[in-house]
């Protein structure tokens, strides 16, 4: 059977390019070796882990918050086995749902592994059964990404963990060393904290939440210390040992020196993700990858060879699953003859900790190498109206605005909601807001997102409450 596109992989970027290019008329089949649909995303990476930080969040709260608020409870009870049931039935339920959305938009699915063998010939091997070839006028590469591997930690998913593995530890472990101060390891980090975890985070650099804007990242780690996370900053992990039914790890300095052990119960690999190529027969089929092995892309998301796309975290970009979704949807549409296009200055990043971190366009750091004249306008959770009743008043929004032509340049928040709230500026960026056009917006009162106004506001020095 014939098809006007196969999209090799159902993740975010994948499932979404394929609805999309179904809406728009196109014959479309997709590939997936999982035995369901939604990638790492939905199966082992952003659903899973957001599930478990509700879960412990809640948890937490009721240990040491409530009493704060006049509700008296009995000192809460981990139920593990329970939590982690909760986690996977939040997984079924996003999975079905997208086994359900091909099934409507009439997505022809095929069960194994996807082969390129050319242009316009995908081979899907099943686990078990023949091999069967799809022919198509256009390919979509959507196979995403992997866990990122360290020399000296052999990832065996019960005391040495990825990401994956942190989701379904069927114990507490008394001590966690996170290997890597990025979103994945203080997400999960944060996880196991609260339920009652000691967390060690390693991180090469001399920073948390690198590419991040640094002013947020200092202050991000001040509140993490607060909660009971501790740090080591410019230092590697080298290695890691069995002690009886310990780990004993290995940490140097980054820049070299004197090494020392620790003990741990766990130890979480998350130093990043890598593109996921392996198997698709990229180079027979003459597909360039770039020196970091991501598919090599025009502006139109074609690879090398005519006929062949690529998208989401095979690409290069930020391995967000909104920029894949986006980007499904903008070859779809390019592949249907309409204008597809995703405006990479404007893809919000945010880590699912509490208080939540969220940025959106340029950091100070960009600015200044890149020589571009800002002004900036701060204003802190502690002076939010809504921030103050509720008790949640760490953190703050950085509103960065070009001192010409005032128009947005980024925007960065730490603070309770925070991924909610810089969907706001994001709409705004798209848009080409100025500072004043967020500042002289009715905000509802009273809300956090007073405090987006505010930090518009103080842009020009004029904020209210502050």
């Amino acid at each position: 059977m014939a098809y006007d596109l196969v999209v090799i992989g159902t993740g975010p970027g994948g499932y979404v390019c394929a609805i999309r290019a179904a809406q728009l008329g196109l014959k479309v089949a997709v590939v997936e070796k999982r035995a369901t649909h939604g990638g790492t995303c939905l199966n082992v990476g952003c659903i899973p882990s957001k599930a478990l930080l509700h879960a412990s969040e809640l948890f937490e709260e009721a240990g040491h918050a409530f009493a704060k608020m006049g509700i008296g409870v009995d000192a809460p009870k981990l139920d593990l086995a329970k939590m982690l049931a909760f986690k996977d039935e939040g997984v079924a339920g996003n999975v079905k749902g997208v086994e359900f959305l091909l099934k409507k938009n009439k997505i022809d699915a095929f069960r194994g592994t996807g082969r390129i063998l050319g242009a316009g010939k995908v081979e899907v091997a099943p686990e078990s059964g023949e091999k069967q070839t799809l022919e198509t006028k256009a390919i979509v590469i959507a196979t995403g990404s992997d866990v990122a591997r360290l020399k000296g930690l052999d990832i065996d998913e019960t005391t040495i963990v990825s990401s994956t593995g942190a989701l379904e530890l069927q114990s507490v472990p008394k001590k966690l060393v996170v290997v890597g101060g990025g979103v994945i390891g203080l997400e999960l980090g944060s996880v196991w904290r609260r339920l009652g975890s000691e967390v060690l985070v390693v991180e090469f650099l001399d920073r948390i939440l690198p590419g991040m804007d640094v002013e947020l990242g200092k202050q991000f780690q001040r509140i993490l210390a607060k909660q009971g996370m501790a740090f080591k900053l410019g230092s590697k992990v080298t290695g890691a040992e069995k002690a009886g039914d310990r780990l004993k790890v290995t940490i140097e300095p980054a820049a070299g020196g004197e090494a020392e052990v620790v003990e741990a119960d766990v130890v979480l690999v998350a130093i990043g993700r890598v593109p996921y190529t392996e198997g698709l027969g990229l180079s027979e089929a003459g597909v360039e990858l770039d020196e970091r092995g991501r598919v090599k892309t025009d502006a139109h998301f074609k690879t090398t060879v005519d006929g062949i796309y690529a998208i989401g975290d095979a690409i290069a970009g930020p391995m967000l699953a909104h920029k894949a979704e986006d980007e499904g949807v903008a070859v779809a549409e390019i592949l249907a003859g309409k204008a597809g296009h995703v405006n990479y200055e404007v893809i919000p990043n945010v880590v699912y900790t509490y208080p939540e971190v969220a940025s959106v366009g340029r950091t100070e750091e960009e600015l200044k190498k890149d020589g571009v004249e800002y002004r900036s306008g701060k204003f802190p959770f502690t002076a939010n109206g809504r921030a103050k009743a509720n008790g949640t008043t760490e953190g703050f929004v950085k509103v960065l605005a070009d001192a010409k032509t005032d128009r947005v340049l980024g925007v960065h928040i730490v603070g309770p909601d925070a991924g909610t709230l810089i969907g706001e500026v994001a709409l705004g960026m798209e848009f080409g807001a100025s500072s004043e056009d967020i500042a002289r917006t009715c905000h509802a009162h009273p809300t956090l997102s007073e405090a987006v106004k505010e930090a518009a506001l103080a842009v020009e020095g004029r904020a209210i409450h502050m």
